[in-house]
């Protein structure tokens, strides 16, 4: 389920703004190792509240990138945590992988 991230929903919400895009784009490249980081001590605490929540944040992320599948992948996860079941954990980050990737080729 490898999705590509793409910039085209940042260049539909700023109407061909530049700036905008700009801002958004340097948002997200800051926001998104640090929440990354997050998830993953919280993931390691084994805290699956706190889990859910960092997934929570970051599938906006996954959304505003374009990753509709990922999106959806990422919601079941949110929910499963909740239930203290990780068995998503893989392909979760593997999405995460991949947007990283993505950031910094940008």
């Amino acid at each position: 389920m490898k999705e590509t991230p793409n910039l085209n929903y940042i260049k539909e919400l700023s109407g061909g703004d530049d700036a905008f895009e700009k801002k958004i784009l340097a948002v997200i490249k800051a926001e998104f190792p640090e929440e990354k980081k997050v998830y993953y001590k919280n993931l390691k605490a084994n805290e699956y509240k706190l889990v859910s929540e960092n997934v929570h944040k970051l599938k906006h992320k996954i959304s505003i990138l374009g990753l509709e599948k990922s999106y959806d992948l990422a919601v079941d996860y949110e929910n499963n945590l909740r239930e203290n079941d990780s068995t998503l954990k893989n392909e979760f980050e593997s999405i995460l992988q991949n947007i990283t990737q993505f950031l910094n080729q940008l």
